[in-house]
């Protein structure tokens, strides 16, 4: 009589269902090939390479955790602030780009230049500020002989104007003893008014050009500050230091006259997510262009439970590890490392607060809005518990198996009664019918449940996957 398990083991397995039994009546090889199958239920199961194949087996290495003292809390990888750039129009003009989506760039690569009438406005401005400032240095320079030729005037004058007065007071002293003497000195009292009215005239010019002088000289300053000013203001518009505007360009003149487009750069490496207008587009100053993302400047950020908040501290080291594949381990990606930081807000409502994870190592395969799983071992002593991925165990019945690799043939699996401890949501403890460095199935288990079940009197697997018991060759 055929077990009551094969209906539902030919469900399971009909993708892989090829003939590979011989027909009823036709002639069966001689020899014993299945004796071992034969004698009744067995625990043990052959499965040959093309069978691991066709029935997607995998395997795990059994090793030891701390699963009692781990909490693994869920949540994804985002972005830090620093990991993203926004590039928008610095003015008004035509965009012309030089990279597409997804592009990966290095730092000082180009994104994209911009034909702008603002700026050839602003380098108008540039020069005719520089232009004003060599026309007043000329003339400040050209004062100084002036300034000189007035201070020798007025010291002659002066002179003069002392010559004068002795020759005036020596008249009136001869005038006085021994009489006349009036005509001369009326002459030099008229030719000394004469010079002391010369005497002021030079001194006001002198004054005026003083005056002249500094207001030039204010006129500079003010014309350099107006110039500094601006060439900040073009620095922010090119992105370049104001060393590397007048760095000498070609023609031996600063390098910001011979600027014809504005040239935007990347500042980090990243990859460009995100562009605003198709090429060619003419776009306003503050506009939009392309999004730059550096895809490993990334934190974890997740949540807990609010009743695990004694077994949680800033600073704790954590592990962080990619989501499964769908059989419980690690899919063999590696796991970031970092340190636990607690949010400053909970939720009441689900009893949740968000936590976060400075990541000091973070793993290549991570990407803003990945999902993953934080592990904190709370309570980290010892060599922890023998534990392998939930995948492994499969209900059967009223009980639980998993299967283990046999250690001395690679082509066989033996069902094992699992008998278990406490577990994570991963990761669960095997108490005992394994050691460390076994290997057990954790994807395509449920078909060896029903091979191996205890009503089947032996049986085998076909190549193709399919099981048979033996009284079908009967």
């Amino acid at each position: 009589m055929k077990s009551p398990h094969l209906p539902l083991l030919s469900l399971l397995l009909g993708a892989f269902l090829l003939p590979g039994c011989s027909p009823k009546g036709a002639a069966q090889p001689t020899g014993d090939a299945h004796d071992e199958h034969a004698q009744g239920p067995t625990n043990h199961i052959d499965v040959p390479e093309a069978v691991r194949r066709n029935l997607g087996l995998q395997f795990h290495t059994v090793g030891r955790r701390h699963v009692a003292a781990t909490l693994r809390l869920p949540g994804h990888f985002e972005l830090l602030p620093q990991g993203r750039r926004d590039h928008r129009m610095p003015l008004a003009g035509r965009v012309e780009l030089h990279v597409g989506p997804l592009a990966e760039v290095a730092a000082g690569d180009l994104l994209f230049t911009i034909d702008s009438p603002t700026w050839r406005q602003t380098q108008h401005e540039l020069a005719e500020l520089l232009a004003t400032i060599d026309v007043t240095e000329t003339r400040l320079a050209a004062l100084e002989p002036l300034l000189e030729a007035h201070e020798r005037h007025e010291q002659s004058l002066r002179e003069a104007t002392a010559v004068l007065q002795e020759r005036v007071d020596s008249l009136q002293q001869t005038r006085a003893e021994v009489g006349g003497q009036a005509a001369e000195l009326a002459a030099t009292k008229v030719q000394l008014a004469q010079t002391r009215a010369a005497t002021t005239e030079a001194a006001e010019q002198h004054s005026e050009t003083m005056a002249l002088r500094a207001e030039l000289g204010a006129r500079r300053v003010a014309d350099r500050e107006r110039y500094r000013l601006l060439l900040a203001t073009a620095q922010s518009q090119l992105g370049l230091s104001v060393e590397e505007l007048l760095a000498e360009g070609s023609g031996g003149q600063a390098r910001w006259r011979s600027i014809d487009r504005i040239e935007v750069r990347a500042q980090q490496a990243g990859v460009v997510t995100t562009i605003a207008d198709s090429n060619g587009a003419w776009l306003q100053a503050g506009d939009h262009v392309l999004e730059l993302v550096d895809p490993h400047r990334l934190r974890f950020v997740g949540t807990a439970l609010q009743g695990d908040l004694g077994r949680l501290a800033a600073g704790q080291q954590v592990r962080v590890v990619a989501p499964t594949n769908g059989t419980g381990s690690d899919s063999g990606l590696p796991s970031g490392a970092g340190r636990l930081v607690l949010g400053a807000l909970a939720d009441p409502t689900q009893r949740t607060i968000g936590v976060a994870v400075q990541l000091d190592e973070v793993p290549p395969w991570a990407r803003h809005g990945i999902a993953a799983f934080a592990e904190v071992e709370t309570a980290a002593s010892g060599p922890g518990v023998l534990a392998v991925p939930l995948a492994a165990i499969v209900e059967h019945g009223l009980g639980k198996v998993l299967f283990l690799r046999n250690p001395r043939d690679a082509d066989e699996v033996i069902r094992v009664d699992a008998d278990l401890g406490v577990d994570d949501g991963r990761w669960v403890e095997v108490k005992s019918g394994i050691t460390d460095g076994d290997e057990v199935v954790v994807a395509g288990a449920y078909a060896l449940v029903l091979a191996s079940a205890p009503q089947q009197q032996g049986g085998h697997f076909h190549a193709d996957g399919t099981w048979h018991a033996d009284d079908d060759h009967k």
